[in-house]
């Protein structure tokens, strides 16, 4: 059996309120879940409720049947919720890592120049990519195609396609987010620790 010592029994509520919150996000009732996890409604309940203690063989189950890991169903909140960026001044960028995945990286640019609209001049590499506008109009040209963007609009692409960001109209921030293999393709274009946004 998984015993919460005393001083862990905001572990232990946490664990079921996460349980519940899960169960609930998937739309299911307490006798769907039971059924996915082989308990019976009523175990599920006072797991639930906190009237049943709570078993690691359960945990494993129930995190298998809500689509998560036992470490992420019991794992406690981070001290570091607030992360200051690095700031790499030479470049105007940047720079947040993002805990879920050490191999995302999160990047705040300034850009004055459109971006070319010669595709020989794009990047092409491996990976996804995901930016935000946050401030003037930023121009994305994947290939031939041309996509504006206004502050608060957001697009995600395959980094596979030909690919540039740049500024129309005068400076625009863009807020970009790259998984790990768009970050490497950058980084290798860039000869950097900071991936580049821009093409």
């Amino acid at each position: 059996m998984l015993r919460m010592k005393q001083e862990d029994g905001e572990l232990d509520s946490l664990v079921r309120k996460r349980i519940r919150a899960l169960r609930v996000a998937q739309g299911w009732s307490l006798e769907e879940l039971a059924g996915r996890a082989n308990l019976s409604q009523s175990s599920l309940s006072r797991i639930e409720n906190g009237r049943r203690r709570l078993a690691l063989d359960q945990l494993v189950t129930l995190a298998r049947a809500l689509d998560t890991t036992l470490d992420q169903l019991v794992e406690t909140a981070a001290d570091d919720v607030v992360t200051s960026p690095m700031i790499d001044s030479a470049h105007g960028l940047m720079r947040w890592p993002v805990k879920g995945d050490p191999g995302m990286s999160v990047v705040r640019q300034r850009m004055t120049e459109p971006p070319p609209d010669n595709p020989s001049r794009m990047r092409a590499h491996p990976g996804r990519e995901w930016m935000v506008v946050l401030s003037g109009t930023a121009i994305l040209m994947l290939g031939h195609r041309r996509f504006r963007l206004e502050p608060n609009q957001a697009a995600e692409f395959p980094t596979m396609m030909p690919h540039a960001i740049g500024a129309e109209g005068g400076p625009c921030e863009i807020l970009g987010i790259f998984d790990r293999d768009a970050r490497r393709g950058h980084q290798r274009d860039g000869d950097g620790d900071t991936p580049d946004i821009g093409g």
